[in-house]
């Protein structure tokens, strides 16, 4: 995999496109946290290029403030002085930060506008995205259109018939990788933003890319009910001094995922209220806490996942900035007997030839009216449950589909 967006390895503090002063810091700091290093160490750690690392080493030991204790082949061997201690510690007060080199603000903006995503979808892409959920060319003709143009997209409908799931599955039509960094800087400060719990890294070894950019998957986000508004704001750890991206910066050239919207800690109106002016213009602004404002991209397709009515959550305006509204119905008979067919499959229960009707007229007695795509996987799962509880392997006679919607279905 590739990305669109490959920026080469600097050499000069003008190709790094940030402060001297912060590089200076941070090799101040990581020298701290090493005791000894050299040259190379320094570059590795630091993702930056030796000769960068080896003009601030220079002015470092002009200052007196490294020493020189030897050599390791032909790169120097050297710590801190007294002196370079007592200012790496001074700094070390007011940040944390000795990982990777940050990008400029401005580089990070044109990689992400750079890199907006582009899906070539059709209806039989589609079909091999979503192989292994039972969709119908129906629904596929709605995905296709809302992922092509990356808009914004609200799945909606009752609750159990695989919204999250298809939402989850459209990661799977890009075909490209990302350049993401691992920090941008901002007035002098350093926000932390490459995370190995979303940002799934491709190894490659690329001498001439700028290592400060780690290669990625799309990233896809899914908050549900913990949601919050500092996940959408920018949070300073007073202890590191270090900020933390929020999670629609963290999520920029992928997709953001708000299950059960509706359901958050956050209203649904102070959630909508926002990100009006994101999803309306593709930009976003954070702001520093000591009042300093910048705008960031916004381009993350955002999918709101509900089983509540639309109407109940959000008003007009705001509606009429989700282009893209997906509903996903209950399924009928023949989709829940392949349904049921696959996981019986997968979970390897015997079952015998008429047990996926009996099982359908389980689901829709005691008035109920509708059958959800939810209930084969559940329901087996409990089937598996009362074996192990009987020391046997799960079967699936009428007796123990009974048993088992019994415990699945609260009464009426």
């Amino acid at each position: 995999m590739q990305a669109a967006f490959a920026p080469s390895l600097p050499h000069t503090l003008d190709e790094l496109g940030i402060p001297i002063t912060l590089v200076t810091d941070l090799v101040l700091r990581r020298l701290l946290m090493e005791g000894f290093s050299n040259l190379v160490t320094l570059s590795s750690k630091l993702r930056l290029s030796v000769p960068i690392v080896d003009l601030v080493f220079r002015q470092l030991r002009q200052q007196q403030l490294v020493e020189v204790r030897g050599m390791v082949g032909n790169d120097y061997n050297f710590q801190l002085s007294a002196a370079g201690k007592q200012m790496a510690s001074d700094r070390f007060q007011i940040s944390q930060y000795a990982g990777a080199c940050p990008v400029s603000l401005r580089d990070y903006q044109n990689a992400v506008r750079i890199q907006t995503a582009k899906p070539q979808v059709d209806r039989r892409t589609l079909r091999t995205a979503f192989s292994d959920l039972v969709v119908t060319d129906r629904m596929l003709d709605q995905l296709g259109p809302a992922l092509i143009s990356q808009d914004s997209i609200f799945i909606y409908g009752p609750t159990g018939n695989g919204k999250t799931s298809l939402a989850e599955r459209m990661l799977r039509v890009y075909q490209d990788a990302v350049l993401i960094p691992y920090a941008v800087e901002i007035d002098g400060q350093i926000i932390s933003l490459f995370d190995p719990v979303i940002h799934h890294r491709i190894e490659m070894e690329d001498p001439e890319l700028d290592p400060r950019w780690a290669l990625c998957r799309r990233p896809c986000i899914v908050v549900g009910g913990e949601l919050i508004p500092s996940m959408l704001e920018l949070r300073l750890d007073d202890t590191s001094g270090i900020y933390a991206a929020p999670l629609q910066m963290k999520a920029n050239n992928g997709i953001f995922i708000i299950d059960d919207f509706g359901r958050q800690l956050m209203s649904p109106r102070d959630l909508l209220n926002r990100w009006i002016v994101p999803l309306d213009r593709r930009v976003d602004y954070l702001t520093l806490r000591y009042g300093v404002k910048f705008q960031i991209p916004f381009e993350v397709m955002v999918v709101f996942s509900t089983n509540l009515d639309p109407s109940d959550l959000a008003d007009e305006a705001f509606l009429r900035r989700i282009h893209n509204k997906i509903y996903v119905e209950a399924v009928d008979a023949p989709a829940f007997d392949q349904i049921f067919q696959r996981v019986v499959t997968s979970k390897a229960i015997p079952c015998e030839p008429d047990s996926a009707e009996y099982l359908r007229h389980l689901c829709l007695r005691d008035g109920r009216t509708e059958l959800r795509a939810c209930y084969p996987a559940d329901i087996c799962n409990i089937l598996k449950s009362i074996g192990r509880y009987e020391g046997r392997p799960a079967r699936m006679t009428r007796a123990d589909l009974d048993r088992a919607t019994s415990l699945y279905f609260a009464k009426g």
